[in-house]
């Protein structure tokens, strides 16, 4: 645990050190795919920043557009159907949605790498461990392939891979998927880029290897100073890994805090709701889990309030017919100028300390969503009690 700690405050040292700068800039940034039932509005104005030597987890659930985010900064969407419709990436000082091809191809993996969340697929099944990484190195340099080999095993090494020159000869799926995960973030160090994408790089890992996997990404990040974005749907992730989490829903950030402000003040319902849907094992087995009701909104259909208002049980009139951009719980002003790591939220109406514990307003009211989905828990378990 030490480890951590050192880690982390040596990350905000260097921060400090550098001025704070913005290693990357997101703005208003927006993003469609087409498809046969219409646009997709995937991401939806979009802004915020990464910190050199930052850890920023992004969370939500599946669909929400943190993926997506990830892979237009990369401008790897998929085409013709997904495109950037308006927007800013800055990366380092530099224009990423205005490079040419050739130029942004030699600043992926050399200035920003990805982790992909599946390490099986990503890797060519029928190419040697070795070529893989030796060609990431060879397309970067003008190294000899000794010398990148030699780089392959240095970078091998560091993500903790035993025997590291004899496994350069193998096969992915020679590999365990804890392994081949390390191959993938080896191949992703192995140009020591200043931005690591990490999206969802634990989905597949049983508890004990998504464990080492972070401790490992966080150890890498620490020694070689690179910044981490980590995408995840699991808030217990991010809890004990990043410094700063920014929630999203339906393609935009509902709310923004430092990591501890964040689990121990929640304003968003949408953030109340997923703490409230997983486990606490601090709370003993005394607290009820409750799960969100509803479902997401149609990405074809956007509403024009809040999208979240339907599945909200603090929801008030005006949610329904106008979308709160990021302010300060309980302001009304926007958020503009405000510094790096000010909690922010998209709600009007916020919930407090006290709700966010209960999970519920505290006026009682429960949304048309919420109080038919109980009606129909109440219905079903009543039905089996009639059985017995």
């Amino acid at each position: 645990m030490s480890r951590i700690v050192e880690a982390e405050d040596a990350g905000r040292a260097a921060a400090d050190a550098d001025g704070g700068g913005a290693l990357l800039q997101v703005r208003d940034l927006r993003v469609e795919f087409a498809s046969s039932s219409g646009r997709v509005h995937a991401v939806n104005g979009v802004s915020f920043d990464v910190q050199a030597h930052e850890l920023l987890g992004i969370v939500g659930e599946s669909g929400c557009g943190k993926s997506v985010t990830s892979l237009a900064i990369l401008r790897l969407l998929a085409k013709p159907a997904g495109r950037i419709t308006s927007g800013q990436v800055t990366f380092d000082g530099t224009d990423l949605l205005h490079l040419n091809e050739e130029a942004m191809r030699d600043l992926r993996g050399r200035q920003v790498a990805m982790i992909f969340q599946d390490p099986m697929t990503s890797l060519n099944p029928v190419t040697t461990i070795g070529e893989q990484l030796v060609e990431v190195v060879q397309a970067h340099t003008k190294l000899k392939r000794k010398e990148a080999e030699q780089r392959a095993i240095d970078t091998l090494e560091l993500v903790g891979l035993p025997n590291a020159r004899s496994r350069l000869k193998n096969f992915p799926h020679q590999f365990s998927g804890g392994m081949r995960q390390r191959v993938m973030i080896a191949m992703a160090l192995i140009m020591g880029p200043k931005l690591l994408i990490a999206d969802e790089p634990t989905t597949a890992l049983d508890v004990t290897i998504q464990a080492q996997i972070l401790d490992l990404i966080r150890r890498v990040a620490h020694e070689t100073g690179a910044a981490v974005m980590l995408i995840t749907h699991d808030l217990g992730v991010v809890a004990g890994m990043t410094q700063r989490i920014q929630v999203m829903y339906a393609g935009q950030i509902v709310e923004t805090a430092m990591t501890d402000e964040l689990f121990a003040h929640p304003r968003h319902p949408y953030t109340v709701g997923l703490l409230r849907s997983i486990p606490r094992l601090d709370e003993g087995g005394s607290r009820e889990l409750l799960p969100i009701e509803g479902l997401p909104p149609d990405l074809t259909r956007l509403p024009s309030g809040c999208p979240f208002a339907p599945r909200c049980a603090w929801a008030v009139e005006r949610c329904l017919t106008e979308n709160p951009g990021l302010t300060l719980p309980g302001s009304a002003d926007a958020a503009a100028g405000a510094p790096l790591g000010t909690h922010l939220a998209a709600c009007w109406n916020p919930a407090t300390d006290e709700e966010a514990r209960a999970g519920v307003p505290a006026s009682g009211h429960i949304s048309a969503v919420a109080a038919a989905g109980r009606a129909r828990a109440d219905a079903a378990a009543a039905a089996l009690g009639g059985d017995l």
